[in-house]
C-alpha cells in the first residue's frame, strides 16, 4: 500500500476508536471560537462570511470553532472516518459545513482563488513532498489569502530513543530520505501512520518558492518541568516538537511584475533573482 492508503486506514482506526487526536470541539471553547483556534492573533478579529479550508483538518475540532465563529467552512481529509465526525458534530449543533474526502496534495475539485484562509493542524508528515501540497494550497487561496500550518519539527522525528542516562538520541539523518523507520521512541508519532520528516528548509523555503511571505513563527511549548522521564512533557523540555507559521499569499500581480509566475499562477523558483 502507498502512504495514502496507510494513512487513511491508520486514522480511521484513529478515529473509530476516540482517540485524543479525534475529539471534537467542546462547548466551553465554542463560547470563544476564535481565541480557541488562536491564541497568537493570527486569524482576523471576525471570520464572518470568509471561506475557510480546514486541511488535513478533520475529526470535528477546526471546523466547529470556524463555522461557529460564521465562517463558510470546508473541510479536506483523506480519512472518511475523521470527516464522519465533523458532519456529526456540525449537525449536533445546527452548523453547515463542507467535506471533501481527498488528499492535500490533490485539491483539483477546489476553485482556484477561492480560499480567505487556508488553516492546517499537524499532517504534512504523512505526505513525501511539500511541494504538490503548498501548490494546491497557493492555487486555491486568494491574492493575500492567509495560510496558518503547523508542522513537526524535524529534530523531534530524529530522536530514536532514550539511553541509560535519559538523554535523548538523534538516531536518524538530517537528510534521511523515504519513510521514517520505527524506533523505540513513540513520543509524537501516531500509531500505524507512514511518516516522513522535511527539513527546515523544505518547511520554510518550499514554502516562499510556492508564492507565500512568512508573516510570523513560533514553537509551541510542550515542556513540563514536573514531568516523569516517559511523559512527553520531559520529552518537551529538550525536543521542541513543532513549529507554527503563518504566511500569506502574494498577489498574482506582483509575480506578473517581476515576471515570475508560471501559467498557473505559481512562482517558479529563481526567476526573480
Amino acid at each position: 500500500m502507498d502512504h495514502l492508503q496507510i494513512n487513511r486506514s491508520a486514522w480511521n482506526r484513529l478515529a473509530d476508536s476516540g482517540s485524543q487526536f479525534a475529539q471534537t470541539a467542546t462547548d466551553s471553547e465554542c463560547r470563544e471560537p476564535l481565541k480557541t483556534l488562536d491564541s497568537r492573533g493570527w486569524i482576523p478579529g471576525s471570520v464572518a462570511g470568509l471561506n475557510v479550508l480546514c486541511l488535513a483538518g478533520g475529526g470535528g475540532w477546526q471546523s466547529v470553532l470556524y463555522a461557529t465563529a460564521g465562517a463558510n467552512v470546508t473541510v479536506v481529509d483523506v480519512s472518511e472516518s475523521m470527516l464522519r465526525l465533523d458532519q456529526q458534530e456540525c449537525r449536533r449543533r445546527g452548523l453547515s459545513v463542507q467535506t471533501v474526502q481527498t488528499s492535500m496534495e490533490d485539491l483539483s475539485m477546489l476553485a482556484e482563488d477561492f480560499f480567505d484562509i487556508v488553516h492546517q493542524p499537524v499532517s504534512t508528515c504523512y505526505v513525501p513532498s511539500l511541494i504538490p501540497v503548498y501548490r494546491e494550497i497557493a492555487r486555491v487561496l486568494r491574492d493575500d489569502g492567509i495560510y496558518i500550518s503547523q508542522h513537526k519539527q524535524p529534530i523531534s522525528l530524529q530522536i530514536s530513543h532514550r539511553n541509560e542516562r535519559d538523554q535523548f538520541v538523534v538516531g536518524l539523518e538530517y537528510f534521511h530520505g523515504g519513510p521514517l523507520p520505527q524506533f523505540a521512541d513513540r513520543h509524537y508519532r501516531e500509531d500505524g501512520t507512514t511518516e516522513y520528516m522535511h527539513r527546515l528548509e523544505q518547511l520554510l523555503g518550499e514554502l516562499c518558492r510556492a508564492g507565500f511571505l512568512i508573516e510570523d513563527f513560533s514553537e509551541p511549548r510542550r515542556a513540563d518541568p514536573k514531568a516523569d522521564v516517559t511523559h512527553f512533557g520531559y520529552r518537551g523540555r529538550f525536543i521542541p516538537p513543532y513549529l507554527r507559521i503563518k504566511a500569506r499569499r502574494r498577489t498574482r500581480q506582483d509575480g506578473e511584475r517581476q515576471g515570475n509566475l508560471n501559467s498557473s499562477g505559481i512562482w517558479i523558483p529563481g526567476a526573480d533573482r
